[in-house]
């Protein structure tokens, strides 16, 4: 039996310890996920942190690909035992999900669970999260003893959770001073610049008669000065980039987007993603730019029902679309949504912008840029 307790106890600290070497929220929410899955030897595991609204504000999951994760769909709201347990914040040990009066359904594309256990994870009264596990591959089912070992390490998992937040608020607040430091010194420099280039477009527009070969000459300081302001005008774009990008990086920060507009919009709105590479910090704003001012497009004007982002990486580049079902549109009657300034962001990062829409067939906006 003290064997035992040792290798219990072990197991749980070498768990822990994996969720205290990360700092990211991200990571540490995935990372406790995947420690509970191997420390209780189950086949599906979850966590889901809530919002303030009852639903869930981050949910990561263990066990599924990719490609069974999009097809499930949404995250889950307030529905069946997620939802239950959201709202009573205790423990719950079942033999048989499905057999439980909370448990209402699933996505079709979602597996079978049949033994589940679910334990809150605490600070004090306030529930950080839940810890979701289900199909236990040992025969029999969750026991008492898995219960109360999952509980032992959500009570240390609280601790690196926090721990992961306070890092990540301290490392925002800093970043922001630092940001709000240097676009006050390059809006300075960028308002110099543009003065500079005013004065030097008048003398060439009063050169122009008198004096070709001067006003030649003020052209060409125009020509300098234009570029190097659009170079530190970008240098602005990346400093001022937001905050999500800089936590989470591009996916991560449109799938947020994107759950918070399905909450906001009668439309369903939907996430699929692949991998991406790593991609310049200008390059990542413009593309989040271009995708919000589509998805403003779809929801505000098309009347759709539904409408899906998808990012890809497809012949070298990172691909984006937007996809509705709506109204759509006559090519010649695009001016006023945006498009031009769309295209103008994609193609200042070395982007293409594409749009495909036919009257009651719904839009297609996408963007492609080199990875």
């Amino acid at each position: 039996m003290a064997a035992d307790r040792d290798e219990i106890l072990h197991a749980v600290s070498s768990a822990v310890l994996a969720v205290t070497r990360h700092l990211s929220v991200r990571e540490v929410l995935q990372v406790i996920v995947r420690s509970a899955q191997q420390l209780l030897d189950a086949r599906h595991a979850a966590l889901g942190v809530p919002d303030d609204d009852g639903s869930f504000a981050e949910f990561v999951a263990e066990g599924l690909t990719a490609r069974q994760w999009a097809a499930i769909g949404p995250l889950p709201r307030q529905h069946g035992m997620l939802g239950a347990m959201l709202r009573e914040g205790s423990p719950v040990r079942l033999a048989d999900l499905r057999e439980d009066p909370r448990f209402e359904w699933w996505p079709k594309a979602h597996p079978v669970m049949k033994d589940f256990l679910g334990v809150p994870i605490r600070d004090g009264d306030r529930v950080l999260g839940i810890i979701f596990l289900a199909n236990k591959r040992t025969p029999g089912g969750f026991t008492a003893d898995d219960q109360d070992l999952l509980t032992l390490f959500a009570t240390h998992a609280a601790i690196a959770l926090t721990n992961a937040r306070l890092y990540e608020r301290g490392r925002e607040l800093a970043m922001l001073e630092e940001r709000n430091r240097m676009a006050r010194e390059l809006h300075d420099a960028v308002t110099q610049k543009l003065f500079s280039l005013r004065l030097s477009a008048q003398a060439a527009a009063t050169l122009l008669d008198s004096s070709p070969d001067k006003a030649a000459e003020e052209l060409d300081r125009v020509q300098r000065l234009a570029g190097e302001a659009l170079s530190e005008l970008r240098a602005v774009i990346v400093e001022l980039r937001p905050a999500e990008l800089d936590r989470h990086g591009l996916t991560e920060t449109l799938r947020k987007h994107v759950r918070m507009l399905d909450r906001l919009h009668p439309s369903l709105v939907t996430f699929e993603y692949g991998e991406l590479p790593p991609l310049d910090p200008a390059v990542e704003v413009e593309l989040l730019r271009v995708v919000q001012e589509a998805l403003h497009n779809a929801l505000r004007h098309s009347a759709a029902t539904s409408v899906t982002v998808r990012i890809a990486y497809e012949g070298g580049r990172a691909v984006l679309e937007v996809r509705d079902d709506g109204r759509g549109f006559e090519q010649a009657d695009s001016r006023g949504l945006g498009l031009a300034s769309m295209r103008d962001r994609a193609e200042s990062v070395g982007g293409v912008l594409t749009v495909e829409s036919v009257p009651g067939q719904g839009t297609t906006v996408r963007v492609e840029v080199s990875g």
